[in-house]
């Protein structure tokens, strides 16, 4: 059977590819490059927060097997991700 974690992520990484698919079918019904570009604008907000979730779940998930120095790396390398993102 499926650990709690691997459903959770799995689920989140599902509704977000769900809400990708629907964002953009939304683009091909607007058929307007502005409202397109908002649309796809708002996602760059999901995007980030799926993979922060997602590594949050996938580390309570591990937290009994990893230590908190390792935890604290991991995390460190996501805010490094979300720094070299932004510049």
């Amino acid at each position: 059977m499926w650990e709690k974690a691997i459903l959770g992520m799995a689920a989140l990484r599902m509704m977000s590819g769900t809400l990708e698919l629907l964002a953009a079918l939304l683009i091909l019904k607007v058929n307007q490059v502005e409202k397109a570009l908002l649309i796809n604008s708002s996602l760059a907000i999901v995007g980030p927060l799926v993979m922060l979730t997602t590594t949050t779940v996938g580390l309570i998930g591990m937290s009994d097997r990893i230590s908190f120095a390792k935890i604290a790396w991991i995390f460190l390398g996501v805010v490094c991700i979300f720094i070299g993102v932004r510049r």
